[in-house]
């Protein structure tokens, strides 16, 4: 199970890191951590049916092209399950070059939990999943939440115990019947995917510009409803959640690496009343710009 992660390391170097732990015979978790400085990093393997494999976004963003030319999204909370059969034909992306996860792999030949979990719950996870080589891609909740983030921060001798119970919960969450009708994300088709990133392209650019969503769907010829919420499959979140962060960075930049005015760059980043600018500065940094300012001059 070592070699896809091995395989990584050797083309990445220090820009991928990973942290493999056996939890039981047959089963291991491993955190992962890209970190290229590049736009992506794209990665194929072999046909592996007798693996199962859970990836959870912990930070960042994971982007698998699947067969049909669909594009699935992994932002963090979410998860995907499958056999390391089903995705071969599928491309991994990290689209900003940076995303922290935990992989948990399970060896259906060789996995032995303990005796109050039925072996055939385990081998029966497959056909509840991963029918005819599909890969399962869920939305995180509470309590997918409080599984995988007992994964983290816990004491040495108290680590190796909140793993092996969390993989059991795991195990048991992802045999509820309900899973896949009520947690599925939607996927975007590359057509889509091309002119939602040429739209963040735009508004990134022009960052001191802010067209409305009805007049960047007539410009790239999509659908406002189509357009919200493909981006926010894309991107993670809404357009104007995401855009406002950019503006937000833009303008810590400007505070930091010019003598621009606070209302020379409340304008550069598209506001028009500098208080707006203000307080929308301090709920992202919780100080006020000219505090940003001096803190880092």
């Amino acid at each position: 199970m070592k070699n896809e992660f091995m395989t990584l390391k050797n083309q990445l170097g220090e820009n991928f890191s990973i942290d493999i732990t056996p939890l039981f015979p047959g089963v291991e978790a491993a955190y992962i951590e890209f970190d290229t400085n590049n736009f992506s990093v794209r990665h194929q393997h072999g046909s592996m049916e007798n693996i199962i494999q859970i990836n959870y976004c912990k930070a960042g963003q994971m982007e698998w092209k699947m067969s049909d030319d669909n594009h699935i999204y992994l932002n963090p909370g979410d998860f995907s399950v499958h056999t390391m059969n089903a995705c071969t034909n599928s491309v991994i992306t990290i689209p900003e070059g940076k995303y922290t996860g935990l992989s948990i792999q399970i060896d259906l030949s060789e996995a032995d939990i303990p005796d109050f979990i039925e072996r055939e719950l385990i081998l029966s996870l497959p056909d509840k999943l991963c029918k005819n080589n599909t890969v399962a891609f869920l939305s995180g909740n509470e309590e997918t939440e409080s599984i995988f983030s007992a994964f983290y921060n816990k004491p040495d001798k108290l680590r190796l115990p909140y793993q092996r119970l969390k993989v059991i919960e795991l195990l048991l969450y992802l045999h509820k019947p309900e899973l896949l009708d009520n947690n599925k994300l939607n996927g975007v088709q590359s057509d889509i995917v091309d002119i939602i990133h040429s739209i963040h392209d735009c508004l990134t650019s022009q960052i001191n510009e802010r067209p409305t969503i009805e007049a960047l769907a007539r410009q790239y010829h999509i659908n406002p409803t189509t357009l919200k919420s493909a981006f926010k499959v894309v991107y993670g979140n809404s357009i104007a959640a995401h855009i406002k962060e950019h503006r937000m960075e833009k303008a810590a930049r400007l505070l930091r690496e010019t003598d621009m005015s606070i209302a020379q760059i409340s304008a550069a980043v598209g506001y028009d009343s500098q208080s707006k600018f203000t307080s929308s500065f301090k709920a992202a940094y919780k100080v006020l710009p000219r505090e940003y300012r001096k803190n880092h001059k």
